[in-house]
C-alpha cells in the first residue's frame, strides 16, 4: 500500500456524514458509513456516501451489511461511476472495531481508505482525517493491522463552491439563518466587487514590494506571473465587446427558462381544469 494517496473529499459528503450524526438513535454514540467515488493515480476523490445502521458492543460489531449491499446497488442504477473507495465514521480517532469493519470494506474493494469526521467539535473543529491500513508482523507468525494516516483535503465543484457560498451568508449572527440564491445579475455584480476588492489587495502587495516594505515571496511572484499570462490580451473595445456578448447569452437563458417556467405552470392548471 502506497502512503502518498491523496483522499479528496466533497462538500456534500461532509453534509451527509453531519447529518446522519444528527439523526442517529438516542443510544447510538458513532455512525458509519460507505464512501463512493473514484480512484486515479494516486488520488481518492469521495463524491457521494451512505449511512450503514450498526451496533458496536465491547466484543463485537453487528453491521447491517445486507442493507448496505442494497443501497450501493441502487446508487450503481444513477450513478454507475461511483464504486466503493472505503468507510467513514464519526469521532476523532480509530477505534478497536475500526480493524473488523475495515476488513469487510477490504473484502468490497482494493485498498479502502478510512475517513473520520469529529463531530464533537473538539478544539472547535470539525477535524477531518483519513487513514489507510498497513498489515504488519512477522513471517509465519502473528499478524496485524495498524492505521497509517494519509492525506486528505476538501475539493469541490463549481456548483458546490456556490452552495458553500450561500452557507457562508449564514454564518453571522447579525445575518437571517436562512438565505435565498441570489439572481444572475446579483450574482454578476457580487462577483465583480469581490474581484475589485481582490485586484486592489493584489496591486497593495505588489507596490509594497518595489518600494521594499514587503519581502519578496518568489511562490506568490510565479502566482502572479502565471495569473498575468492566463487573462488574454485585449483592449478596452475587445474586452467590451466580450462582456457584453456574454451577458446577451445571460439574458438569453434566462428568458428561456422563464418561458419554461410559465409552460409548466400553464400545463399544471390545464391539468387540473381538464381533471375536474
Amino acid at each position: 500500500m502506497a502512503l502518498n494517496l491523496v483522499v479528496k473529499v466533497h462538500p456534500v459528503v461532509l453534509f451527509q456524514i453531519v447529518d446522519a450524526f444528527e439523526r442517529r438513535n438516542a443510544d447510538t454514540h458513532r455512525v458509519i458509513g460507505t464512501l463512493l467515488g473514484s480512484q486515479d493515480k494516486g488520488v481518492i476523490e469521495v463524491t457521494n456516501c451512505f449511512c450503514v445502521p450498526h451496533k458496536e458492543h465491547n466484543d463485537q460489531v453487528e453491521a447491517e451489511l445486507s442493507y448496505a449491499s442494497d443501497v450501493y446497488d441502487l446508487n450503481r442504477r444513477v450513478n454507475s461511476s461511483e464504486n466503493i473507495v472505503g468507510w467513514w465514521a464519526t469521532g476523532n480517532e480509530v477505534t478497536n472495531h475500526s480493524s473488523v469493519i475495515h476488513e469487510y470494506y477490504s473484502r468490497e474493494c482494493n485498498s479502502p481508505v478510512h475517513v473520520t469526521l469529529d463531530t464533537s467539535l473538539q478544539g472547535a473543529r470539525m477535524g477531518l482525517k483519513a487513514y489507510v491500513s498497513v498489515n504488519f508482523g512477522v513471517p509465519n507468525g502473528k499478524q496485524g493491522c495498524m492505521f497509517t494516516p494519509i492525506n486528505v483535503e476538501v475539493s469541490c465543484y463549481d456548483p458546490e463552491v456556490f452552495g458553500l457560498q450561500l452557507c457562508q451568508k449564514t454564518i453571522s449572527s447579525s445575518r437571517p439563518r436562512t438565505v435565498n440564491p441570489m439572481l444572475d445579475f446579483s450574482q454578476v455584480e457580487e462577483a465583480g466587487g469581490k474581484m475589485g476588492v481582490l485586484l486592489d489587495q493584489v496591486l497593495a502587495y505588489v507596490e509594497d514590494v518595489l518600494a521594499n516594505r514587503v519581502t519578496p515571496d518568489n511562490a506568490v511572484g510565479r502566482s502572479l506571473l502565471d495569473l498575468v499570462n492566463s487573462v488574454p490580451h485585449m483592449n478596452n473595445e475587445q474586452f467590451s465587446e466580450m462582456f457584453n456578448s456574454n451577458i446577451k447569452d445571460l439574458l438569453m437563458v434566462i428568458s428561456l427558462s422563464q418561458l419554461l417556467k410559465t409552460q409548466l405552470q400553464l400545463n399544471e392548471k390545464l391539468t387540473l381544469l381538464t381533471s375536474v
